[in-house]
C-alpha cells in the first residue's frame, strides 16, 4: 500500500489495500485507523469527495471494523 497525501481538514492521507480491501487513514492528529472489508469504490469515493471529512462521516465511519494502529502502513 502506498499512501495519498490529501487535501483535508481531517485526514492527511490514505491508503488502501485492495486485495484485502484494507483501508487506512491518518488523520490531522497524527492518529491512524485500520478499516476493515471496505469496498474499492468506497475508498475511491472518499479520494474523489470534495469534503474528505464529511464522505469519511458518512460512509466509513461507524459503517466497518476498525483498529487504531501505530503509523500508517503497518
Amino acid at each position: 500500500m502506498k499512501p495519498v497525501v490529501v487535501e483535508s481538514n481531517t485526514l492527511t492521507a490514505v491508503a488502501y489495500d485492495a486485495d484485502r480491501g484494507l483501508l487506512q487513514l491518518e488523520f490531522r492528529d497524527q492518529t491512524v485507523y485500520q478499516y476493515f472489508e471496505v469496498p474499492a469504490d468506497v475508498h475511491e469515493s472518499l479520494l474523489r469527495a470534495p469534503s474528505k471529512g464529511s464522505y469519511f462521516n458518512r460512509a466509513i465511519r461507524n459503517c466497518f471494523e476498525y483498529v487504531r494502529t501505530s503509523n500508517l502502513l503497518s
